[in-house]
C-alpha cells in the first residue's frame, strides 16, 4: 500500500512549521550547553596540560584564560554548567512522571533559568574570594 499523498506534506516536522515554545527553547539550550561544556573541558584540559609541560607554556595558557575574553568564556561556561545541572534535575523529575502540566513545566523552566543564574553568580563570587 503506497501513500498517495506523501508528496503533499513535509517529510518530518521542522522548526519552520512549529512556533518556538518555551520548553522547546530550553531543550535546545540544554543541548547547546552540553556541547559548550565539551569545548570548555577542552580548554581546561589544555590549561592542566600546559601546567604539566613547562612553566613558560603554562604562563601563556594562564594569560589567555585570565584575560578579559578568557574570563568571559569561563563565566559563560560556568553558566552553561549551572544551566545543564538545573535542567538535568528538571529532567529527572520528568523521568519520574512528574511536572508535565503546562503551568508546572513553565514554572520549572523559570526555576532552571533563575537557578542557573544564581549558581553562576555564587561561583563567580567564590572564585573572586568574596565567600
Amino acid at each position: 500500500m503506497a501513500d498517495v499523498n506523501r508528496g503533499n506534506r513535509p517529510l518530518s516536522p521542522h522548526l519552520s512549521i512549529y512556533r518556538p515554545l518555551y520548553t522547546m527553547i530550553l531543550s535546545i539550550t540544554h543541548r547547546i550547553t552540553g556541547v559548550g561544556m565539551a569545548v570548555s573541558l577542552t580548554m581546561i584540559t589544555w590549561w592542566f596540560l600546559a601546567l604539566a609541560i613547562n612553566e613558560k607554556y603554562f604562563e601563556l595558557a594562564n594569560a589567555m584564560l585570565t584575560s578579559v575574553v578568557g574570563g568571559f568564556v569561563l563565566i559563560v561556561s560556568l553558566w552553561a554548567l549551572s544551566f545543564h545541572l538545573c535542567n538535568g534535575i528538571r529532567h529527572l523529575f520528568w523521568d519520574s512522571g512528574k511536572g508535565f502540566e503546562l503551568e508546572t513545566a513553565w514554572r520549572s523552566g523559570l526555576a532552571v533559568l533563575a537557578g542557573s543564574v544564581v549558581l553562576t553568580i555564587i561561583g563567580v563570587l567564590v572564585s573572586r574570594g568574596v565567600f
